[in-house]
């Protein structure tokens, strides 16, 4: 058997898939898509040069290096999840075992992986020039290519399998959170001074084009040993993120989320708690099995303290948000229940005494988080005098209806009617899936209501918000749910 040059089989490749089409369709795919970008670019490249470059720096430089940390732990485990290798799965099928060679074949996905974080690296860069420095540099955006890069070779090597990948992993959520912690710590004290960048940008460059330069050629000389199965992984994620984005279709990378943290642990089998409904001692076996999500629950407290200086009501809508994350965090078992009700079936609950049950951990998750998240924000003087903990415990329930609607909904329905507008036809089945679960918010007008008005929360407030919840708690089971079906979907 004989190696064989790479280009000639994807040649070969792209030629076979394309022999269906004709060249004036694929032109005209083209077509659109460039005239798609130049049209919506033409709408909203001043809105969006307003949020990368404001007029005047509207942060400290303790808010630009907080950014910057967040991003860089983001964009490692952006990296870490994507690949960062990866094939396209018909190149993963038939190239990866065919006799070609590794490093050619490779080659352009690390090219492209390269590129996309050069320009994350460069745009992050760009953005906090112009939110933190009176003065701009020029070389700043080269900065944060290069150090984009840098944490991409980085990730590159975790792909390889070395025996610090899950501390690095561990280390990037440390950064994240130190990251945010930086932010918030920004926004409630309010910190402002100059500095200039002018004096350590261009070592720093010199520095990090010297670590690239190394990690490029010891990743190009080591491309070959990337095992098998991690690029095969990536390979899958880049095909499910291309349907979720072909079908827009979000679930299909919920799923594969769920699926592959599951894979990888190891779990004994757990007695229930018997005196427990059977669905929700369910749940909090799942929430005892992922505790990371409840220590960042615990740290997203505090994140709502970023909109201290932006209008009342997009602080209340911040809260708001948050306790529908916070109830999330359960709502997998929802989402499976609904894609096959078998279990239900089993045990003898009808659909009414299922969301009944699972409902309750996401309630008492989203009213324990609304009620830290006011809390921190009365402590911090954002808001005034009040039970605003007591109003955050009102709101557990629309934070965990949300989310359960949320996760009830299902596959999108593209069998919808589309809607016309003047810029052509609409679906209507994305959107409508889209802000399934954000609607039931809108139970917590009074909260946004109390929040806004700027004095101090009274009792009757706070009855008032308690009394809308449970009443729409009630007509959502009610309207929702049957005592003789089992199906959990919601349409």
């Amino acid at each position: 058997m004989t190696a064989v040059s790479v280009l000639q089989v994807r040649r070969w490749v792209r030629r076979s898939q394309a022999a269906h089409k004709e060249r004036g369709e694929t032109l005209g795919n083209f077509y659109f898509a460039l005239l798609f970008v130049a049209i919506v670019g033409g709408m909203v490249h001043r809105q969006i040069a307003a949020v990368v470059w404001p007029g005047h720096p509207t942060a400290a430089p303790l808010a630009g290096v907080s950014f910057a940390v967040a991003l860089a732990g983001a964009l490692y485990l952006l990296l870490r999840r994507a690949g960062p290798l990866a094939l396209s799965r018909p190149a993963s099928s038939w190239l990866l075992t065919a006799p070609v060679s590794r490093r050619s074949l490779l080659l352009p996905s690390l090219g492209v992986a390269v590129l996309v974080a050069a320009v994350a690296g460069a745009v992050g860069a760009l953005g906090i020039m112009g939110h933190v420095m009176v003065h701009p540099v020029a070389e700043l955006p080269l900065l944060g290519a290069l150090g984009a890069i840098v944490v991409l070779f980085v990730a590159l090597a975790a792909q390889a399998g070395q025996w610090w990948t899950e501390l690095s992993d561990n280390a990037a959520y440390l950064l994240i959170a130190a990251g945010l912690a930086g932010l918030v710590v920004n926004s409630a004290a309010d910190l402002h001074w100059s500095f200039d960048a002018r004096s350590w940008v261009v070592p720093a460059i010199g520095a990090l084009a010297l670590i690239a330069a190394a990690g490029l050629a010891y990743s190009v000389r080591t491309l070959a040993r990337t095992p098998n199965d991690r690029i095969l992984e990536a390979a899958t994620t880049a095909g499910t993120l291309a349907d979720a984005a072909f079908g827009v279709e979000p679930s299909f990378v919920t799923d594969m989320i769920e699926r592959r943290y599951w894979a990888r642990r190891k779990l004994r089998s757990k007695r229930l708690w018997a005196r427990l409904p059977v669905l929700t001692a369910q749940d909090l076996l799942l929430l005892r099995r992922r505790p990371r999500r409840l220590l960042w629950l615990l740290g997203g407290v505090a994140l709502p303290a970023l909109f201290s200086s932006a209008p009342a009501w997009v602080l209340a809508i911040a809260v708001l948000i948050g306790g529908l994350v916070a109830g999330g965090v359960t709502t997998a078992n929802v989402r499976t229940d609904t894609g096959n009700p078998w279990m239900l079936r089993m045990i003898g609950l009808s659909s009414r005494e299922a969301v009944l049950q699972r409902s309750c951990v996401p309630m008492i998750l989203a009213g324990f988080w609304s009620a830290a998240a006011l809390t921190m924000l009365n402590l911090l003087g954002t808001l005034p005098a009040g039970p605003w903990w007591l109003l955050g415990l009102a709101l557990g329930p629309v934070g965990g209806v949300a989310a359960v609607r949320k996760a009830r909904t299902g596959f999108v329905d593209n069998g919808l009617m589309p809607l016309d507008t003047p810029m052509g036809s609409f679906a209507i089945g994305p959107l409508i899936a889209a802000f399934a679960g954000v609607d039931v918010l809108l139970l917590g007008v009074p909260s946004i209501v109390l929040i806004g008005q700027g004095g101090p929360l009274s009792w009757n407030g706070v009855l008032v918000q308690a009394a809308v919840a449970a009443l729409a708690v009630r007509a959502y089971l009610a309207g929702t749910t049957a005592t003789d079906r089992v199906e959990l979907t919601s349409h």
